[in-house]
């Protein structure tokens, strides 16, 4: 037999049509004479009756079917009799009447149900991976994913972008993450990097003349991982020549609209707002801003600093925030429930949680009584807060302040249910610091990377006030979560060397790691830029998926290990003699 259709496909429009069907057997129902087999393919679910008078044989045959084995049928297209149609499948108007058939491959019985919901532990769908990917929700992910490849392609070819592949073996530069290591054969105790990104490279295609450059690749980070993380991930990597971030960030976003729109049906509303960093910390206590709902923080600093309670007072004293958002219609929360909040925030660092309900009598807390009455009223109008409201307040470092408020609105807005579904609200993150301090190492180190490029403007005070200089970087963030990030790079070697030093990466540091990247800049390099966005990210998003782990094809767990495969594993003591390793353990 050769198939002539796929079982999905199947419509009115073919009844009375000749079709050869190949797939998997869904279910087999046997009503006593009529035994109905649903036939299952990547397109859908179609239904065979085999009819002991009209084909015994293959009547004969449909007996010994059982789920997920492989069947080939031939048969006739027909309506259905009225009355017995099946709204829920896109086939259910029609069925295919059995002439003939074949079992291709048998099949024992599947550990777990090859059904869109399944209660089965993600362990257990990883190890059977290739069952788990039977399942239509991962292949309509997968099949999303395609559709993504095609439209980035599409539209970066449009806009005149080259499509180059950088080397996966390459050196380690450890500024970022940790690298995953590969040791070389041929020469002993020497090591290549799989590629956190192909920054450097991508830049030495711009001092190349290669003006436009993309490429869809994957990327390595030996890092912690979440469910939006993997250490094997892929990113759309753009980089562009002669152009400045307003250039970048308006092609970006049509890009990331097209893409939205041609792949999943989405319109994004534009322009993308922007938001610079110190804004969106100030507003939502986080870079990455979830826009889709209220509940902006506001500073408080001012009217708590000087207080009599000593667990606000002293952290402003010496240079602290205290910062407040209110919690609308919360104001009946149970005690327990702000013990959960308080222990929330702690886990982020802060001291405690300050609340405050307001009520008729005015604000009822056990702490009112440390306030004088102007501080407290100061609160409430600065928190708008109205009868049967809830007001939070968190003091200490202003590092802590944000992020423990920043998560805890976006646990009050998942939990309060004030997220709307179907909603995407992307916008730009810009004017990042160029770099933070390193309390461990005692340095200075890059936000981004070593290779952004400082604020013209505030490039005088990389060495007299470091903290002061905001980088020409950038991210796009959708919906709380950072899909892309870039930034216009150094192209003279005098500001890339003067940036290293700041960093405590002296000349012949510099020279050893990055020798190959001054070299190029010496030679004629055209002010340049790009992003890099997330492609996981961006499907994940795309299809309502809780885990990246839904729309990679064969992804790892967060222990990193790859449970099909079960990768890592030892090898061979050959193998290690070559390489001229030892394990020590």
């Amino acid at each position: 037999m050769k198939r002539t259709h796929y079982c999905g496909e199947l419509r009115e429009a073919h009844a009375g049509q000749e079709v050869v069907l190949m797939g998997w057997v869904q279910r087999r129902r046997d009503h006593g004479g009529l035994i109905f087999v649903d036939l299952r393919d990547r397109e859908g679910i179609v239904q065979v009756v085999f009819n002991p008078e009209q084909e015994p044989s293959a009547h004969e045959l449909a007996g010994k079917m059982r789920p997920e084995h492989v069947i080939a049928v031939q048969g006739t297209v027909a309506l259905r009799p009225p009355g017995t149609e099946n709204p829920h499948l896109q086939t259910g108007r029609i069925e295919v009447w059995a002439k003939g058939a074949e079992i291709l491959s048998e099949a024992k019985p599947p550990v777990f149900p090859i059904e869109d919901e399944i209660e089965t532990a993600e362990d257990v769908r990883l190890t059977y991976r290739f069952l788990d990917l039977r399942r239509f929700p991962l292949q309509r992910n997968l099949r999303l994913r395609h559709r993504v490849y095609q439209v980035v392609r599409a539209f970066l070819d449009r806009h005149g972008f080259i499509e180059v592949e950088t080397p996966v073996l390459t050196r380690s530069t450890p500024e970022g993450a940790r690298d995953y290591l590969v040791p070389s054969r041929l020469y002993p105790g020497s090591f290549f990097a799989l590629p956190q990104s192909p920054q450097l490279f991508k830049q030495l295609l711009m001092v190349s003349g290669l003006d436009r450059y993309f490429q869809i690749v994957k990327c390595f980070r030996d890092e912690d991982l979440r469910a939006d993380r993997q250490p094997e991930f892929t990113q759309i990597d753009i980089e562009m020549s002669f152009i400045d971030r307003e250039d970048i960030l308006t092609l970006m976003e049509a890009l990331i609209a097209e893409l939205f729109e041609q792949a999943a049906g989405i319109l994004l509303p534009r322009p993308f707002p922007r938001l610079s960093y110190t804004e969106a910390i100030n507003r939502y206590g986080l870079d990455k801003p979830d826009l889709r709902f209220e509940m902006e923080l506001k500073d408080l600093t001012d009217l708590l600093r000087g207080s009599g309670f000593r667990a606000v007072a002293e952290p402003l004293a010496v240079g602290g925030w205290a910062k407040g958002l209110n919690t609308k219609g919360c104001g009946g929360s149970s005690r327990s429930e702000l013990d959960g909040l308080t222990d929330f925030v702690k886990g982020f660092g802060a001291k405690g949680l300050l609340w405050l309900k307001v009520t008729t009598n005015g604000l009822q807390s056990p702490v009112a009584k440390f306030f004088q009455p102007d501080v407290l009223h100061g609160i409430q109008g600065r928190l708008k807060g109205e009868e049967g409201d809830l007001l939070l307040v968190v003091a200490g470092e202003p590092i802590v302040v944000s992020e423990a408020l920043g998560r805890l609105r976006v646990k009050l807005a998942q939990d309060l249910k004030l997220i709307p579904e179907g909603e995407y609200r992307p916008l730009w993150v810009i004017d990042f610091p160029l770099l933070e301090f390193n309390e461990q190492e005692g340095r200075w180190a890059a936000v981004h990377h070593p290779f952004t490029s400082p604020m013209d403007e505030d490039l005088p005070w990389l060495d007299a006030d470091p903290e002061k200089v905001r980088a020409k970087a950038y991210d796009m963030v959708i919906n709380g979560q950072e899909v892309g990030g870039g930034s216009i790079r150094i192209h003279r070697r005098e500001v890339q060397s003067r940036v290293f030093e700041r960093l405590g990466i002296g000349p012949a540091e510099a020279k050893a790691k990055f020798g190959f990247l001054l070299d190029a800049l010496e030679y004629g390099a055209p002010p340049h830029g790009g992003i890099a966005f997330g492609l996981d990210r961006l499907v994940m998003i795309l299809s309502g998926a809780s885990s990246i782990r839904d729309v990679i094809a064969f992804p790892k767990t967060q222990r990193a290990q790859d449970l099909l495969t079960k990768a890592p594993a030892p090898v061979e003591p050959a193998q290690l003699r070559e390489l001229h390793l030892k394990i020590a353990l």
